[in-house]
């Protein structure tokens, strides 16, 4: 969860006002030169200074509810790199456009914050505790959940401050500060019985009480203070500056109970996965103001059946039938032959998959394309893929796969129209980007991306199913080469795809555009009624589809960006992924706050 501007070459981190103006004095304090640095009010902020007629001005930028970031009555902007740029064009209120950065000197690396130091351990911490999870899945977790958990520990981090002292009286915090020596600015954070906070500090052998308020918007200072997100930061403030106090902070009273470098207690407030009182599923906790939903981490096929190493010891290809017991109830068909329900023994427990069943009188290339599909599903492993568990020759040639009892995007959206939100579309969407990028650094390409390929574990859980076109790469291929066109679908191929035959992790972000489009358009058909020909001369036009009603602009974005005409210049999954999770995140903290709202002025009532 680096920081957004680290990449920044102008981007100096974590430093203070006096700091920044050394810098620029060093620059030569030309008109328009500047830099950026963390902004200490405002969670997720920054502060852009800028030099004109040999003054400094300082900009403070604020990340919105949205995910953007906006100066004062400004623009808003995608990311701080965005914002930059536009007023390197316009200064549009400031005293001059930016015209030079002031890059960091080589080997100086942007300064972490007191935040950044905890909150990557912090976020580890909370998500291996609430769904007990390690590894890949870990990871995935991670960034699944951060803008939530991040959030959440921002605004308690104070509790694992050497400084913070919890629940203690006015006469307990004199105690404290009393003790031993007493410099000028010795000072502790304590929380009073009303739930409220105030700051303690000596100056001349007096201890001075100051009482810390909440505005509505939920942003703390001292009274008549400056104005912060959280209690770390006005404390970090108040290291720098009084702000109206008789004396900066300058030394900690510490809190024996907080020893440095411990954990805090993690918060409880995050949904958690409870195992059920049966033992055969879990039930999260909802987000205060919103409806309860399983998250991926709270169902059985999240983490891989193979997790445990007991069980990766038997884990084959080939699978004994008398493990495997079939259900007559029939999930789908094709020319194949059918997909039934079933059951597959492990060695410490039993789990539900999918078994797809070959047709006895199948010719002999479909039971190698069978084969082939099994042997590149048997190799992948990730939460948002369809797992295969193996290959079982019996009555017939049948793949055993994880179950994914929600059926086919496209088909659940267009039935449920009405009932999914945009961001709900936009949680499934990222999450396909998390398996497509996993796809991307293994070196494989799937050639069949598309929303009946996504399968729905739940409302809000997606995986991508069917390789039976998919191609492993070598570590120095950049695209495969196919050798005959077969039966394709060429509405959600690249043009490289269907003039020259070659796939890549790049044709696939074509087709993940597609994909896009077919569930922020709630299960349409792309290209309307096109056949293949003329969707290629749609294309070669320079034509796209339109944005699909309702669809946000960003993300409509996104998916001209994966539509690019050259393959070399489209982003890869990994650019994909960062965006659509940028967004997603933005919204749903937009909705998550929204519910709170409402929640709070319900209880009024």
């Amino acid at each position: 969860m680096p920081d957004a501007a680290n990449h920044l070459p102008f981007f100096y981190g974590s430093i203070s006002r006096t700091e920044a103006e050394e810098h620029l004095k060093l620059g030569g304090m030309l008109d328009g030169l500047f830099l950026l640095r963390q902004c200490l009010r405002s969670l997720g902020g920054y502060v852009l200074s800028v030099v004109f007629n040999l003054r400094i001005y300082h900009y403070p930028i604020e990340r919105q509810l949205n995910g953007t970031y906006a100066i004062s009555g400004g623009k808003s902007h995608c990311g701080p790199e965005e914002l930059c740029e536009y007023y390197s064009k316009d200064p549009d209120g400031l005293c001059c456009n930016l015209r030079k950065p002031y890059n960091r000197p080589c080997g100086l690396e942007p300064r972490p914050g007191i935040f950044d130091n905890l909150r990557d351990n912090m976020v580890r911490e909370y998500v291996r505790q609430n769904w007990k999870l390690e590894g890949d899945a870990l990871e995935q977790a991670i960034i699944s959940q951060a803008p939530q958990v991040e959030k959440l520990i921002a605004t308690t981090a104070h509790e694992r401050m050497p400084w913070f002292h919890g629940t203690i009286s006015r006469e307990e915090a004199e105690r404290k500060l009393y003790l031993g020596s007493q410099p000028d600015g010795k000072f502790l954070m304590r929380e009073k019985e009303s739930g409220t906070y105030a700051l303690s500090l000596i100056y001349g052998k007096t201890v001075y009480h100051y009482r810390i308020d909440q505005d509505k918007s939920g942003k703390y200072s001292i009274p008549e203070g400056t104005k912060f997100d959280t209690l770390w930061q006005l404390v970090e403030y108040l290291k720098i500056r009084p702000d109206g106090m008789i004396h900066f902070l300058k030394e900690i009273c510490p809190n024996p109970s907080v020893p440095a470098g411990s954990a805090a207690p993690v918060p409880p407030s995050l949904p958690r996965a409870r195992q059920a009182a049966d033992g055969d599923g879990y039930t999260p906790e909802p987000i205060r103001g919103e409806k309860s939903h399983i998250l991926p981490m709270d169902t059985s096929v999240y983490e891989s059946p193979y997790s445990d190493p007991e069980e990766l010891k038997d884990r084959k290809l080939f699978l004994k039938r008398d493990l495997l017991m079939i259900d007559e109830v029939e999930l789908g068909a094709g020319n194949f032959g059918c997909v039934k329900k079933g059951s597959y023994k492990l060695k410490k427990k039993q789990i539900d998959v999918a078994i797809k069943i070959l047709k006895n009188d199948s010719e002999k290339n479909m039971k190698a394309e069978m084969m082939k599909e099994a042997k590149i599903m048997h190799q992948l492993d990730n939460p948002y893929i369809v797992r295969m568990i193996g290959v079982c020759e019996a009555e017939s040639l049948m793949l055993v796969m994880e179950m994914a009892t929600g059926g086919p995007l496209n088909k659940f959206l267009a039935s449920k129209k009405d009932q999914i939100s945009v961001c709900n579309v936009s949680e499934l969407m990222h999450q396909v980007a998390m398996g497509m990028k996993y796809l991307e650094d293994k070196n494989f390409v799937h050639r069949d991306l598309a929303a009946r390929n996504v399968l729905l574990v739940n409302q809000h859980y997606a995986k991508i199913s069917d390789f039976g076109l998919s191609k492993a790469l070598a570590t120095d291929d950049n695209y495969y080469k196919a050798r005959t066109a077969g039966k394709w679908p060429l509405k959600w191929y690249a043009p490289e795809c269907i003039n020259y035959r070659k796939f890549s992790s790049k044709s696939d972000v074509w087709s993940y555009g597609i994909t896009m489009w077919e569930a922020f358009s709630y299960g349409q058909k792309p290209y309307k009624k096109m056949k293949g020909p003329e969707v290629l001369t749609f294309i070669e036009q320079q034509k796209r589809m339109e944005c699909p009603a309702d669809c946000p602009e960003e993300m409509y974005r996104l998916m001209r960006d994966c539509w690019t005409y050259k393959w070399e210049d489209r982003p890869g999954f990994k650019d994909v992924e960062l965006q659509i999770r940028a967004y997603y995140y933005s919204i749903a903290d937009k909705q998550e706050n929204g519910a709170e709202m409402l929640t709070d002025g319900a209880s009024k009532n």
